[in-house]
């Protein structure tokens, strides 16, 4: 499968590069375009040449913003009325509920009771209704789904999205447009909006760019997805990357990922917490510890970058300063 032309993958449309092109004049002017950071610390830690995206920086504090802004976009004038619910440990919440204020569209949130206490108040903060539920117990697509029926609610999903998808390309389009030609590309990937959209917009613009997916340790659905060649499931992994707490890729998420990335490769908590305190103490970055997933596989060598030109997604820093404090302080 190329990245270019439009394919029926498992029955389904996938987006393409176009749809990335089509996401960036979207969100042109409103989402922030984010820099690309080098250390010079990093570079001889790693004997690589590291250009790091800053995401953490995009509004909301994470990329989430691009494909929530994209999608909403996206909707009719009667959808928009209608209102959108989505479901969410934290980032894609506020990226929905910020977008949905932007926009003028009424927002429904499902969170988890267990998420960060800092995005939940962020979320109800742009104006959206949040409903808790059990993440261990409870199937949240379904909760959507049935809140969607019941109120005439359009569900935009966290990452199984072809909009979703595409607005988080335009990261990708962007870094590449900024930083030139990369040997490889480092993406975190929990539900794999981000790193579909990714190899979308590098195999369009940088056909010989390596993507490679980074997962906690703790959860590698993913990676065992893409050793079987088909969709595997597993438990809520207990993970201090709540963002990538994923149980399975989605049915857009998972062809393109399967097709297009090089490989995909997990790190333990510690590596983050590790990676959390390298970018507070010499890059002045607050990253959450999904966040740090590629640049902890830089930092590890679980992805052998030395003597390459490797881009680095930081996803995101909306970490509460409570955990935050916690997580550095361990790292000392």
């Amino acid at each position: 499968m190329t990245a270019a032309a439009r394919s029926l993958t498992d029955g389904i449309a996938l987006p393409t590069y176009a749809d990335v092109e089509t996401a960036a004049k979207r969100i042109a002017g409103v989402a922030h375009r984010t820099p690309a950071l080098t250390s010079r610390t990093a570079n001889e830690r790693t004997g690589a040449n590291l250009v790091f995206k800053a995401e953490n920086l995009q509004r909301m504090g994470a990329f989430k913003f691009r494909g929530a802004f994209n999608a909403i976009s996206a909707l009719s004038p009667d959808q928009k009325r209608a209102g959108v619910v989505t479901f969410s440990s934290g980032n894609h919440a506020q990226a929905i509920a910020l977008s949905g204020k932007l926009i003028g569209v009424p927002t429904v949130i499902l969170m988890p009771q267990d998420a960060p206490a800092a995005k939940v108040a962020a979320t109800r903060g742009y104006g959206a209704e949040v409903v808790l539920f059990d993440r261990y117990s409870q199937d949240r697509d379904a909760l959507g789904r049935e809140l969607a029926q019941s109120r005439g609610l359009t569900l935009i999903p966290p990452y199984d999205h072809p909009d979703v998808i595409a607005g988080q390309g335009t990261a990708t389009r962007e870094l590449i447009e900024e930083a030139g030609p990369l040997d490889m590309l480092l993406v975190p990937l929990g539900g794999g909006g981000l790193i579909s959209g990714a190899l979308l917009a590098a195999k369009a613009l940088n056909p010989g760019c390596k993507v490679y997916g980074v997962e906690p340790e703790a959860g590698n659905d993913g990676q065992q997805s893409l050793r079987k060649g088909e969709i595997v499931r597993i438990d809520v992994p207990k993970t201090i990357a709540d963002g990538a707490q994923t149980a399975f890729l989605g049915n857009y998420t998972f062809p393109i990922i399967r097709d297009l990335v090089e490989d995909i490769v997990t790190v333990p908590d510690a590596a983050l917490i590790a990676a959390m305190r390298f970018f507070a103490e010499r890059m002045k970055l607050v990253v959450e510890p999904t966040g740090c997933l590629a640049a902890a596989a830089a930092f590890t060598g679980a992805v052998p970058v030395e003597g390459k030109r490797v881009g680095v997604i930081i996803s995101g820093g909306n970490v509460d300063l409570a955990s935050f404090a916690r997580f550095v302080g361990e790292g000392a």
